[in-house]
């Protein structure tokens, strides 16, 4: 009883505390939120967060307009110690060129999660208007962030990035869940589950048991970790027969990366690092059937370089292909005119230099690759990072690519591979998701390895094999469980060797997408306003 006095009184301080002091306590608990993401993967810190979101909104009730104001600042400075810490490695990207873009670092460290952490408001202001007195409360925040993360991730192109479902992938066995609801699905669980403590507050006033909340949230914890082990004991990992992946890793620099001039130092970097024997039995790239190279690989257009395709064709021995990224210049560009405007694409090439099928990036970055409003802006004196006059052109259609003697491999460029049910079409399944990217933006931070459980759990959604070709790591392979079969880590050049995981059966989300998740959310917001509607529980 003595801890639930203690629990009692802190959230008693919490609801009481109004002005910069609630602020504050809204921020680190946003803040300390984040060491539930990767690389930390320290979920159980929810379980002292959420509650204090939970109690934020609860002594909410005493402001204007029902609450909801004052529910939402409080949600806004959630959400922005939530951004802030969680995506700080945006601001290396400025340093790249740090005369040009330096000035406007603050304005994405600031700007961007100011932005994101407005859907966080909405979800708390949102919970406010369906508010209880009673512990169901619980479920009308986890429906309420839900929704606005699910939001998040759709409006203006999108940014489902650390969205709080991904508390969920470490250890794996809890990730399986993702198999059946998806992303969304699991930042419902999310919430729900380690927001329940707040609930051990209510016996002081209602005599009923608290405990019973937080104990059946323990409960489904451990039942998705029991299914989830049953799952991967059930599925081993199984090799696609005679493909032999080889994915090399650069570790280039950015200012090289995009140097016209450093054009014979990047080709001759590619073709050695390839070529590398990487250990006592292996004899280059003449063991692999597919060579793999990172996105954007080089500081010119590929196919418009002769000598550079004939590099690769000599480089190649017959029976392998190498995929690999690329900027290309449009159709209607005529060679030996400067070209303004590219797509960035990934390209699959023969043994003999011949290009066998094209992807052109669909769901571009937006002030990476192209800026809002892009023809005003450009006359203001802005560009996008990567200084291609008019932003990069985006592709038109998703689709797989064809490889020779391997199955079709479903193309993502970047941080594409971030959006759940947008990667495989339903009636046109590919065998793997190809994820090339550059990484190195970032430097070395926190971000390549929440790009990684990203990517990590799209392989389990949707039951494909991921193969990740990122510039200065992490380059990994990782099965259609989400188990990493090999890795190549952050900041290291190399070639990682490993063969192709096979696909599994379809699993319930690549086949029905968000249904199960949303029927989820109905279930219970039915049930807050059921509880909200009855006698004695309209707060």
């Amino acid at each position: 009883m003595r801890v639930i006095d203690k629990l009692h009184a802190a959230a008693l301080s919490i609801l009481l505390t109004w002005g910069w002091k609630r602020a504050v306590i809204a921020m680190a608990a946003g803040a300390l939120s984040v060491l539930a993401m990767a690389p930390f993967n320290a979920w159980p810190v929810l379980f002292l967060t959420f509650p204090v979101a939970v109690w934020l909104i609860d002594g909410a009730a005493g402001g204007r307009w029902r609450g909801v104001p004052a529910a939402a600042l409080s949600g806004f400075c959630f959400g922005l110690g939530y951004f802030v810490p969680g995506l700080y490695w945006t601001g290396y990207a400025f340093f790249v060129d740090a005369q040009t873009f330096a000035w406007l670092t603050p304005f994405a460290v600031l700007g961007l999660p100011s932005y994101l952490a407005l859907y966080t408001a909405l979800g708390f202001a949102m919970a406010r208007l369906i508010w209880t007195k009673d512990a169901s409360r619980v479920l009308a925040l986890a429906v309420s962030l839900t929704v606005s993360e699910w939001l998040r991730g759709h409006l203006l192109t999108g940014f489902p990035w650390n969205a709080f479902g991904y508390a969920l992938s470490e250890p794996l066995a809890l990730a399986q869940v993702a198999s059946l609801i998806g992303l969304w699905g699991m930042t419902f669980l999310t919430v729900a589950i380690f927001a329940s403590p707040a609930a051990l507050i209510d016996g002081k006033a209602s005599g009923r048991r608290p405990w019973i909340w937080p104990a059946s949230a323990l409960a489904l914890l451990v039942a998705m970790g029991a299914l989830g082990a049953i799952r991967l004991s059930m599925q081993p990992t199984k090799l696609v027969a005679g493909v032999k992946l080889r994915i090399m890793q650069p570790n280039l620099q950015q200012d090289v990366k995009f140097n016209y001039s450093a054009k014979a130092e990047v080709m001759q970097k590619y073709l050695t690092l390839s070529d590398r024997s990487s250990g006592p039995n292996a004899t280059g790239v003449r063991d692999a059937t597919i060579l793999i190279w990172p996105e954007s690989a080089f500081p010119f257009f590929l196919t418009r370089e002769a000598d550079a395709m004939a590099q690769i064709a000599e480089l190649l021995p017959k029976g392998t292909v190498l995929i690999t990224g690329s900027v290309r210049a449009p159709d209607d560009a005529r060679p030996g005119t400067r070209v303004t405007r590219a797509y960035n694409s990934i390209y699959v090439i023969d043994h003999d230099g011949s290009v066998l099928s094209v992807y052109d990036k669909l769901h571009l970055v937006p002030f990476g690759e192209y800026l809002p409003f892009q023809n005003w802006m450009e006359k203001l004196g802005f560009s996008q990072l990567t200084k291609v006059q008019g932003g990069f052109i985006a592709g038109t259609r998703r689709h797989p690519l064809a490889v020779p003697n391997a199955p079709r491999a479903l193309p993502l460029i970047c941080y594409e591979v971030i959006f759940p049910g947008n990667v495989a079409a339903r009636d046109d399944r590919p065998g793997w998701i190809i994820n090339l990217t550059n990484d190195g933006w970032f430097g070395i931070s926190t971000g390549p390895y929440q790009h990684l459980q990203q990517a990590r759990l799209r392989a389990i959604e949707e039951g494909l094999p991921v193969v990740r070709a990122a510039n200065t790591g992490i380059s990994a392979v990782i099965d259609p469980m989400g188990r990493i079969a090999a890795q190549l880590g952050l900041g290291l050049e190399g070639v990682l060797d490993a063969g192709l995981p096979a696909a599994i059966a379809p699993t319930v989300f690549a086949r029905v997408g968000n249904i199960p998740a949303a029927i989820l959310v109905m279930i219970a917001l039915t049930f807050v306003v059921v509880r909200r509607l009855s006698r004695q529980n309209f707060q």
